[in-house]
């Protein structure tokens, strides 16, 4: 095989029987029984195997070595008497006559037993993450990372398209997150930006005349961290299509998609293509999210009518939503537990009662509902044992309250959440445009370089005062899988006329649309083909088909929840020489 080694430590079988080999890996146990035997384990990407030291010379050189060093054994194998079947190589051992130490470890202590490191604190996981990655449980998922990439570039070359780099260094963008700046040494005062995204240029890729791209793209965004999103940077399968409608895109990522997860996935039942298209202002509506979890057979519904007049005054002139769960057995201990996280997490308090066996409305606000007892029984089709937990404010508010609610209706009803599948679902029709929260005005809800429902058409209608600007929708998409958000895209707005005119109803002209996307505006004068397209997130990805519930899991080396880097000690700070030649002066220090 090689010179340090003729088997890996996952290799040997009873066919190797008597065979001379020599095995090189890490020590990962070593169990001494009296002065003259021991059991070694040894440790390679590959698997294990057992060593049995018979020598009672060996066996002091055995005892001088730490765990985890690097070691080289040579020896003969042979068929154990007790056999390991949960061990691939548990039908055999290894006699060493030698052993050669390759690296020693020079620490008697471990930060962590490497086969029991996920059950330490997660900083010290990610500073000895080089020891964290020994563990095969931790190794596996980088392994499917590996293989799952693989896939989807298989995929994608196989449906013509080219893979292309975009640049690292590149310019600020005024939309999304924030930028990760890089001084630039040659140009005082000024800064290039890490991308969020390749998004203008791969719009400029089709401009240019390459027809299909895609690139497992790094994206960097100063984001803060969740479990599904790592601060930082991160990868997507990010891809474009020219002459290409929405349908071209949905039909090429559905043939993609559904196959990678039925090849890797931790469950066997995955929707099949093509996958359900729901409309955002359904998804609202039915699940109070764009990122509905379809494995939860709850829906939402509107009780505005039938509870916004019934004297109690949360409700009075608000929205009210309703949730309906059948065979509801949770305790009362739970109930509280229950709104009180969908509190913390939604920002509002829901409300609730429940009929019993007798067929009486009882618990929460059952109070309030007996002069309308008949019609809230009947309008929500109740029966004994069930549950309504409610949610009222402003639209948008009990939407999002009930959607928090929703979901943990369906984890705390184990009959109403079928986890073991992967439910897919595509959003589409999403608002163009929205009131922002804090301007109060008129703002792009999602990509400003999305397509428009009805295109210029539509736009000048609402120039005119003639349609809601609030009422177009765009050609904008995402994919959902199990509630997480997976991918966006869209169908981009390819012409100068209808983007410049969907950037002056944000009160934005042609020449704010020609300073800030120099090269995307100029390129589109010179006529660019229809295109459209989308970037699945492989990060969120692999985490959804391990089955881990942190995205930081199958990252190699994650920064942890504060953006840092605590292996090799990122963000620090760099010497007064450094900054000068970059041209930048430190004001402020970071608070202690």
């Amino acid at each position: 095989m090689t010179q340090m080694r003729t088997h890996t430590c996952g290799e040997l079988r009873l066919s190797n029987v008597g065979e001379k080999v020599t095995l090189s890996g890490w020590l990962e146990n070593l169990r001494l029984v009296g002065s003259n035997l021991g059991f070694a384990v040894l440790r390679d990407f590959y698997g294990t195997t057992q060593a049995v030291i018979e020598n009672e010379e060996l066996l002091k050189s055995f005892r001088g070595i730490n765990k985890e060093s690097t070691v080289q054994i040579t020896g003969t194998v042979r068929e154990r008497d007790s056999k390991n079947p949960k061990q691939a190589t548990g039908d055999i051992e290894v006699v060493p006559e030698s052993v050669t130490i390759l690296g020693r470890c020079r620490y008697n202590e471990l930060p962590f037993e490497v086969n029991r490191s996920r059950e330490a604190g997660e900083d010290t996981r990610l500073k000895y993450r080089y020891l964290d990655l020994r563990n095969p449980e931790v190794k596996k998922n980088i392994i499917l990372r590996s293989n799952v990439v693989a896939e989807l570039r298989r995929l994608m070359t196989e449906r013509g398209f080219l893979e292309i780099t975009t640049p690292i260094l590149t310019a600020s963008s005024p939309e999304g997150a924030r930028d990760y700046l890089v001084p630039a040494r040659k140009h005082p005062g000024k800064f290039y930006a890490l991308p969020q995204a390749p998004q203008q240029f791969k719009q400029l890729l089709m401009t240019a005349g390459f027809d299909r791209y895609f690139q497992i793209a790094p994206c960097f965004r100063d984001e803060d961290a969740r479990g599904d999103r790592t601060p930082g940077e991160f990868y997507q399968l990010d891809m474009e299509m020219a002459f290409a409608s929405q349908d071209d895109v949905l039909g090429v990522l559905e043939s993609v998609i559904e196959p990678v997860f039925r090849k890797f996935g931790l469950y066997e039942r995955v929707t099949p293509a093509p996958f359900r298209r729901i409309r955002y202002n359904d998804a609202m509506e039915l699940y109070g999210t764009d990122k509905p979890d379809l494995r939860i057979d709850l829906l939402i519904s509107d009780t505005t009518e039938l509870l916004g007049d019934i004297g109690f005054e949360p409700f009075a002139g608000n929205t009210v939503k309703a949730i309906v769960v059948t065979d509801f057995d949770a305790t009362r201990k739970q109930i509280d537990k229950l709104c009180a996280d969908v509190e913390v997490q939604a920002g509002q308090k829901p409300y609730w009662f429940r009929m019993d066996e007798a067929g009486e409305l009882v618990g929460g606000i059952a109070k309030f509902l007996q002069p309308v007892k008949e019609q809230v029984v009947s309008a929500l089709g109740l029966k004994p044992g069930c549950f309504v937990g409610l949610a009222a404010g402003k639209k948008a508010a009990a939407q999002k309250t009930a959607g928090v609610l929703r979901v943990k209706l369906g984890a705390l009803c184990p009959r109403h959440m079928d986890r073991e599948q992967y439910q897919i679902c595509w959003i589409v029709d999403f608002p163009m445009y929205e009131i922002g929260e804090e301007s109060g005005e008129l703002e792009f809800c999602h990509n400003p370089f999305s397509m428009p429902n009805g295109g210029l058409e539509i736009l000048e209608k609402a120039e005119k005062g003639e349609v809601d600007p609030l009422s177009i929708t765009a050609f904008q998409y995402d994919l959902v899988i199990n509630g997480y958000e997976s991918a966006s895209g869209a169908v981009r707005n390819h012409d100068p006329e209808i983007m410049v005119k969907a950037f002056e109803l944000v009160r934005l002209g042609e020449a704010e649309v020609k300073a800030k996307f120099p090269a995307m505006y100029n390129a589109f004068c010179y006529g660019a083909p229809p295109h459209a397209g989308a970037a699945p997130g492989v990060d969120r990805m692999i985490m959804l088909l391990s089955g881990e519930e942190s995205i930081r899991e199958v990252i190699t080396f994650p920064m942890n929840q504060k953006a840092q880097d605590v292996m090799m000690d990122a963000p620090t700070t760099v010497s007064p020489k450094q900054l000068e030649e970059v041209h930048i002066a430190v004001t402020a220090k970071e608070e202690e």
